[in-house]
């Protein structure tokens, strides 16, 4: 992958995720279309979107029994997405009967622990360990799942890939250097995620809401 950076356009407007698009296509290496996007567009949006040549991530974080996951999997393979994620925390059967039901050249990607989660938020849904230590379990599950790699906060993906060295991972909650955090309580920089072992960046309110978007993705490329 030449350029790992991928925008997350999280909006329902079918003409603004194009028009953006449109604006970066040149500066990034794909865009991510997650739930606000799929719900309000569906297929035909993703159709809209692949029209202008970049590859397409679906960020659908489907969590069901193993069958439902299986069936939505199959039912989005037309799309041809490139990176697809589904939730750790539905189990290995779940994990396993997704990868199984993906396209040959779509990789399934595993959500560990969301990036706006800390040890606080995780211990009132009753996950006792740290955010490090349920992403390394969570992780070594994808990886016996036989998944494609994980998502993960830049401060959890260098351990990871220790022990996952032919692993993709993907980072989001990426903000640039000196940057907002907003909602993402574990963040870091672009250049620390790709240093730490990052396959993709997700970056999306830094560029999708700066004033000159294609110059913004232009900046963050620049420092990796």
């Amino acid at each position: 992958m030449t350029n790992p950076l991928y925008v997350a356009i999280d909006t329902p407007h079918l003409d603004d995720a194009v028009e953006l698009t449109k604006r970066i296509k040149h500066h990034v290496g794909g865009v991510k279309l997650g739930l606000e996007f799929f719900c309000a567009n569906g297929h035909h949006g993703v159709h809209e979107v692949q029209k202008l040549g970049l590859p397409i991530f679906l960020d659908l974080k489907l969590h069901d029994i193993p069958n439902t996951v299986a069936k939505a999997m199959q039912a989005i393979n037309v799309l041809e997405p490139a990176i697809v994620t589904i939730h750790a925390a539905g189990g290995r059967a779940m994990m396993e009967d997704a990868k199984a039901a993906a396209g040959a050249h779509t990789k399934v990607v595993a959500v560990t622990v969301l990036t706006s989660l800390d040890d606080h938020d995780l211990s009132r849904v009753g996950v006792p360990d740290s955010p490090d230590a349920q992403v390394a379990r969570l992780a070594a599950l994808a990886q016996e799942a036989g998944l494609d790699g994980i998502v993960c906060s830049g401060h959890e993906v260098k351990a990871v890939k220790k022990g996952w060295k032919d692993g993709f991972f993907v980072v989001p909650g990426l903000r640039p250097e000196g940057g907002q955090s907003g909602d993402q309580k574990r963040t870091v920089t672009p250049r620390q995620a790709r240093d730490f072992g990052a396959s993709v960046l997700v970056v999306g309110r830094p560029i999708t809401k700066a004033e000159n978007p294609d110059e913004a993705a232009r900046a963050i490329v620049g420092t990796l």
